[in-house]
């Protein structure tokens, strides 16, 4: 079974930094991409960033674009978020996901780690 195992979470104040680690291990996988999503308290679950696993492409939800930046090492299947100039609307629970192939979409999730930004 494939496990993702999400850290680096914390309580920052706006202005600051924060990187976010992702680790797939279990049974070897075949990665089409991973991800990162976020879910506010009361609000559906949103798209942050993603990378193709094949070529390291990036993509972003416009409203990270600029401060959030996506990473990968292949070697220990971990995915990283650094995220930079953190803001309250950043508060959330952020969770990785990763699409394997085969898959029509993301198909294994991690537990989430939480990100609150208070001044």
């Amino acid at each position: 079974q494939v496990q993702l195992v999400e850290s680096g979470g914390g309580l920052v104040r706006p202005g600051d930094s924060l990187r976010l680690s992702c680790k797939a291990s279990g049974r070897t996988i075949r990665t089409v991409a991973m991800a990162w999503f976020r879910q506010a308290p009361g609000k559906e679950r949103e798209y942050v960033s993603s990378m193709r696993w094949a070529n390291g492409d990036p993509y972003y939800a416009d409203s990270v674009k600029g401060r959030f930046t996506i990473s990968r090492n292949i070697a220990r299947n971990t995915v990283y978020l650094q995220m930079n100039n953190l803001q309250p609307a950043d508060t959330a629970v952020y969770i990785c996901a990763v699409q394997e192939v085969g898959a029509d979409a993301y198909n294994r999730w991690g537990l989430g780690t939480q990100v609150t930004v208070s001044s």
